[in-house]
C-alpha cells in the first residue's frame, strides 16, 4: 500500500483545473500548485476531505462557496483577489456548465485516487 498525501491528490486536481480554465479562456488563469496561494491550497484541502467523505459536485460547489464567503469573498462579475469578488459565488443550478464540470472533475479524481486498491490517503 502506498500512503498518499492531501498535497498529491490538490496538486493534480489544482493542475488538471488549470487546464479546463485554459481550455474555457478563462481570464486570469490560476498559478501553477507551487506558486499558488496558502488559502488556495486550503481550500483544496477542505473539498479533498469533503469529497473523500462522500459529497457530490453540487455539495462541493457549495462548500467551496460557504469557504470564499468566510473568507470575506462576495459575488463579482469578474474574478478579482484583490477585491475577493467571484463570479461562481452562486447556487450550483446558477453556474455554467464549465464551472459545473470542474466540481465533477475534482470529485471524479479524488474518488480516484481513494478507490486505487493500492493506495492509502
Amino acid at each position: 500500500m502506498v500512503q498518499i498525501s492531501v498535497d498529491l491528490v490538490a496538486r493534480v486536481v489544482h493542475e488538471a483545473n488549470r487546464v479546463l480554465q485554459i481550455h474555457a479562456g478563462e481570464v486570469p488563469i490560476g498559478p501553477d500548485y507551487n506558486n499558488a496561494p496558502d488559502w488556495q491550497k486550503e481550500s483544496a484541502f477542505e473539498g479533498i476531505h469533503k469529497a473523500l467523505a462522500g459529497e457530490t459536485a453540487e455539495q462541493l460547489h457549495q462548500s467551496w462557496c460557504e469557504f470564499k464567503i468566510k473568507d470575506g469573498w462576495r459575488f463579482g462579475p469578474v474574478k478579482d483577489e484583490v477585491l475577493k469578488h467571484h463570479p461562481c459565488l452562486v447556487s450550483y443550478s446558477m453556474l455554467p456548465m464549465d464551472q459545473k464540470i470542474k466540481d465533477h472533475m475534482f470529485a471524479a479524481i479524488v474518488q480516484a485516487f481513494k478507490d486505487a486498491p493500492e493506495v492509502e490517503l
